[in-house]
């Protein structure tokens, strides 16, 4: 069984950052894309980075410049540094990623969540 857990999340004040950790766990054979997705109350789950297994990496134009994601392969985890925080990134982030398990099935996996709080 293959399972994603996030790390990182917390209340912090607008120009502040944070940083989410994900790490996937359980029976891998081979971890391919990462991201990191976000929903706001009353709104749709968006994409805000994603990153390939070669790090090829990928951003919405809201978080340009003030997002990088990264990923560790050894440690089967996605890092999201988020810098110049604004009241508009408070959502629930989550970590998504394409994991074959070791019975070499293909699956599209989601973290719990964890929360983000941008406010003064």
């Amino acid at each position: 069984q293959v399972q994603l857990a996030e790390s990182g999340g917390g209340l912090v004040q607008p120009g502040g950052s944070l940083r989410l950790s994900c790490a996937a766990s359980g029976s891998i054979f081979a971890l391919y894309a990462m991201g990191w997705y976000r929903q706001a109350p009353g709104k749709q789950r968006e994409v805000v980075a994603t990153i390939t297994g070669d790090g090829i990496t990928g951003y919405a134009d809201s978080v340009k410049g003030r997002f990088t994601i990264s990923r560790d392969n050894a440690k089967n985890t996605v890092y999201l540094q988020m810098n110049s925080l604004k009241p508009e990134d408070t959502a629930v982030y989550y970590c998504n990623a394409d994991i074959i398990d070791s019975d070499y099935v293909l699956g599209d996996y989601w973290g719990q969540g964890t929360q983000v709080t941008v406010s003064s």
